[in-house]
């Protein structure tokens, strides 16, 4: 038991230590796990012999991720998914397959393989790590785009792919390996496989009713089970029925000689509309991080070093020929699909390397006597060294290849603007883009300006005119009309660059009115201090609204709110006069110094004062005399008279 204890304790400590250091370094968490395994492992043997078995434990992290993964899969968004998920994976595992496999059978007189032995090295390759990749693009805030969105396509074709791969190998069994690897398939068959004597028919009439059972059960039965279980208010009941649930599923996939990670995605893709699906997954979350950690330091720690250095060179070379092959079938099909840019690289850099289901394959095709022990122990670490690899490609497609996409679309020469408006929009963002629907609705032309290329062309694809161009340039001003426009609004990001923009309009042009947006109060100010005309704090409004809901959901009678509301609007609008003056006075660095924190603080008092003076109102008739503010009050919180 002492043992258990100890080894824990290298695994957890090593964890540790290593990621938090990866992260700052830039490199990432999993390129942590696995140096961490490393160094546990072949560099210092702090573990030894126990990382295979710990290893099979710790893969049911990937297990746990998919079924998250399926949580956040509508059916739905399944179906509408096929083609890629059909067309780009199916393409990507047949032709690397083919690739692989062509390789040792042209060089037959280096190699001597059989064709066998290459169709299952080349099934074994066209797998990529479900588990690296997605959580690289989770931590790098990737998840969102289209090239991830199409990896995720293909990650979920290999995955489903492993079911008939595991059918498939048998079959290639060679006959001279049958007696070396029989000892082999005894050891390792600890699993219970009931499917084992069952001719072909009742095997797939097994498969189909386990599938139509999670299915059916995921929806008809879970949601009762899970009601009943949340109902006494127990977490760890929950969080043990949520693991019950993914155990059972993995279970009874892996009797019937099925991919455990099949069973848990399709189990969340049934979850993926029910309202228990939030709460599984924050309650599964910690735990497959913590197993997926586990399984990146044993893959470092179970490299084997003795045979890495004997075939240094022959491993080094297949693991990067393995990931040319890859990266060019990748980067072929994504440019068919009509993957672009930046998105089109991520897809092939992500996807090239060998993935963790490359470990069951070669062990199971060790087991099969289709691939002898001596050469899968040199695959696996082909296997392992391609993911480790892995960070490193990531690294190079984020500082490297993503910076010169940004270059390229952002320093393009500026559109030639055909048309001029009455009113020039720089930033069409989501608020800028609000503004100008608004405006063209009334029948108010506009100019629009945009520095980013995906947001231009995010414009014309719903028919929005939107011109390219930096709109700080005084040149580009010129052509957009800047001369003749009514109004100049600013909604672009960048806070300095708005304020600069704000600055050169108020000299060249004085007379032309200026609306901007505000990111927050030193923005406003900022602003306000270049004299533009109308400032409008980005979250002010949403934030009052909010509030002013969360008061009628905690019983406050909606006239009342309505006062409150108010009374705080009218404060803020009086302090901010007060408060901009005193801002303005401070030198640089200096404005938002004690002076200006004592007086916010004054009226932050003052609107406590008041909203507790509305509880304590005598006046029983107080929740029905609110009225409206009178038709011609205006004047708003960025509201200036351009006299400060």
């Amino acid at each position: 038991m002492t043992g258990y204890f100890i080894q824990g304790f290298i695994y957890l400590l090593a964890a540790v230590i290593a990621v938090p250091i990866a992260k700052k370094l830039g490199l990432g968490s999993v390129l942590g796990y696995l140096i961490a395994g490393v160094f546990i492992g072949p560099v210092t043997g702090l573990v030894g012999d126990e990382t295979l078995t710990i290893q099979h434990f710790a893969e049911f992290g990937v297990v746990m991720m998919l079924f998250l993964v399926g949580l956040e899969l509508e059916p739905q968004a399944l179906w509408q998914m096929r083609n890629r998920l059909l067309g780009l994976g199916g393409l990507q595992v047949a032709g690397t397959t083919l690739l692989i496999m062509a390789i040792p059978i042209a060089t037959a007189e280096i190699f001597n393989l059989p064709w066998s032995v290459a169709l299952a090295i080349g099934l074994v390759f066209s797998l990529s790590s479900t588990a690296i990749v997605l959580q690289t693009f989770n931590e790098k805030g990737l998840s969102k785009t289209d090239g991830a969105k199409n990896a995720f396509s293909i990650l979920l074709f290999q995955d489903i792919a492993v079911i008939p791969m595991l059918a498939f190998i048998p079959l290639l069994a060679l006959p001279e390996l049958l007696d070396t690897t029989a000892h082999l398939a005894t050891d390792s068959h600890d699993t219970l496989d009931i499917t084992a004597s069952l001719p072909g028919w009742a095997y797939t009439l097994v498969v189909i009713g386990s599938i139509s059972a999670i299915i059916l059960g995921g929806h008809f039965l879970s949601r009762p089970l899970l009601k009943f279980i949340a109902d006494t208010g127990l977490r760890e009941i929950f969080l043990a029925c949520a693991l019950l649930l993914i155990i059972g599923i993995a279970a009874l996939m892996s009797v019937i000689g099925l991919s455990p990670a099949l069973g848990t995605f399709l189990a969340g893709v049934v979850l993926a509309n029910s309202e228990f699906r939030h709460e599984l997954e924050s309650n599964i979350e910690p735990f497959k991080g913590l197993l997926l950690g586990l399984f990146f330091i044993t893959v470092g720690a179970g490299v084997n070093f003795g045979v890495l250095t004997s075939q240094f060179l022959l491993i080094v070379g297949i693991t990067l020929g393995v990931i040319l092959i890859k990266a060019a079938v990748l980067f072929i099909l994504a440019s068919l699909f009509k993957i672009k840019g930046s998105d089109r690289w991520l897809v092939t850099l992500s996807l090239a390397q060998a993935g963790e289901f490359g470990f069951v394959l070669l062990s199971f095709t060790v087991q099969q006597s289709v691939i002898s022990p001596a050469i899968a122990e040199t695959l696996q670490l082909v296997v392992a060294l391609s993911m480790f690899l892995t960070p490193v490609l990531f690294i190079l497609f984020e500082k490297v290849i993503l910076p010169k996409f940004e270059e390229k679309s952002n320093h393009k020469e500026a559109d030639e603007i055909d048309e001029k408006g009455q009113v020039i929009i720089a930033g069409v963002g989501r608020f800028g883009q609000i503004v100008n629907r608004l405006l063209v609705a009334n029948d108010i032309k506009t100019t629009v300006l945009d520095h980013q290329t995906s947001q231009v062309d995010n414009m014309r694809a719903i028919d929005i005119k939107a011109y390219f161009g930096d709109a700080t340039k005084p040149g580009l001003l010129h052509t957009a009309g800047i001369e003749e426009a009514s109004l100049f609004i600013i909604a672009i990001d960048n806070k300095e660059e708005s304020v600069k923009l704000a600055r050169y309009l108020k000299r060249a042009y004085p007379t032309l009115k200026i609306l901007a947006r505000a990111y927050d109060r030193g923005h406003l100010y900022q602003l306000r201090h270049e004299g533009v005309d109308y400032i409008q704090p980005e979250t002010y409004h949403s934030a009052l609204e909010v509030g002013s809901q969360a008061l009628m959901d905690l019983g406050f009678h909606p006239f009342d709110v309505e006062q409150k509301k108010h009374t705080f609007k009218r404060i803020e609008l009086d302090a901010s006069d007060v408060l901009f003056k005193e801002w303005n006075s401070g030198s640089e660095g200096q404005r938002f110094g004690t002076d200006y924190r004592n007086l916010f603080m004054e009226y932050q008092q003052k609107i406590v004062d008041e909203m507790s003076g509305d509880r304590t109102d005598k006046h029983t008739s107080s929740e029905r005399s609110w009225t409206p503010p009178p038709k011609g009050y205006t004047k708003h919180l960025g509201e200036t008279d351009n006299k400060a």
